[in-house]
């Protein structure tokens, strides 16, 4: 794996390799051939909307593709840990989501929070859908709206309606339990519809 990991320093060359494999199928061959040539098949159809996620959230370009090779180290090392039981890019944005969380921690410019309350009652699975949607929002409103809350409600947004992950692939990057995910994005999507309220926008 050393050898894999080595091609991806010159990891800013925005190259477009193509295959007509799918991601699992590129996985495979790394982990099975280790295969140099899927790892920039890997890359070229990751690096930037890694690195965009990154920069999300941390605002500086530099920071974002350091970021962004590092996830890349760290997807290429733990790729046995995927199972498969969901998309490989859903597995790769929760590995990003969490490698930029850790990296905020250390650096302590947010003082995360955990959003959800173990002691609280169990969610039913309707509930999720009783709080308004966010889809009458302009793009351009929201994305300022996800600046206003914690990184980790803003995360588990990102998850569910950028990255379009179901509750079980929440549920398997973030090691909650289905009611945890369910409440998290139930008040994250609470605390945008207010913000939405009592924020002047002049866009």
């Amino acid at each position: 794996m050393h050898k894999l990991i080595l091609c991806l320093f010159p990891l800013y060359a925005r190259v477009n390799v193509k295959s007509p494999l799918t991601d699992e199928e590129v996985v495979d061959a790394i982990r099975q051939q280790n295969d140099s040539a899927m790892v920039n098949v890997l890359y070229s159809r990751y690096a930037d909307k890694v690195y965009r996620k990154c920069y999300s959230f941390v605002k500086d370009e530099a920071a974002a593709e350091d970021l962004a090779h590092d996830v890349f180290i760290k997807v290429l090392l733990n790729l046995n840990s995927f199972s498969g039981r969901s998309k490989f890019s859903s597995w790769l944005y929760s590995v990003t989501y969490n490698f930029c969380i850790d990296y905020l921690r250390r650096k302590q410019r947010y003082h995360i929070e955990s959003i959800d309350n173990d002691n609280s009652a169990p969610v039913n699975i309707a509930d999720i859908d009783t709080v308004e949607d966010l889809n009458h929002i302009k793009s351009d409103r929201l994305k300022l709206l996800l600046e206003k809350v914690k990184t980790e409600e803003k995360m588990i947004l990102l998850m569910k309606y950028a990255d379009s992950m179901s509750i079980k692939e929440i549920q398997e990057a973030l090691n909650l339990s289905e009611s945890a995910v369910k409440m998290r994005i139930k008040r994250a999507k609470e605390k945008i519809l207010d913000l939405y309220e009592t924020t002047s926008f002049s866009l």
